[in-house]
């Protein structure tokens, strides 16, 4: 008997504590930076907050980066390295490279903020 009433008091309790630590794990994100560096750089010519553009928008890259522990570095590499970005008509361009043109922090904070929507 406690068992059955105990469930759903531990699955809350669990969620709760799921819900703070993903909202602790962003809750220094600067958006209005984000934003700017992402206006400086041209990233919403290709990229929308929630609907795709040439490429994904940002909710959807967020989506299938969600829950992968390698998704802050993966999204590092691709803003940095300049490697080329599939499009819907099937060609293909280099990535804009924003290494050397922003700091580390500044594009941490952008991913950081890609990942948080």
């Amino acid at each position: 008997m406690i068992r059955k009433n105990l469930t759903p008091i531990l699955l809350s309790a669990a969620a709760a504590m799921a819900l703070a630590f993903s909202v602790n794990a962003f809750a220094d994100v600067d958006v209005d930076g984000a934003k700017a560096l992402a206006r400086e750089n041209s990233c919403f010519k290709c990229h929308g907050l929630e609907k795709d553009k040439d490429g994904p928008s940002w909710k959807k890259v967020a989506d299938k980066y969600r829950g992968k522990p390698d998704a802050e570095a993966k999204l590092i590499h691709h803003i940095t390295s300049g490697e080329k970005a599939k499009f819907p008509d099937g060609h293909e361009e280099e990535h804009k490279n924003m290494q050397g043109k922003a700091s580390p922090e500044s594009i941490k904070n952008l991913i950081d903020f890609i990942l948080s929507l």
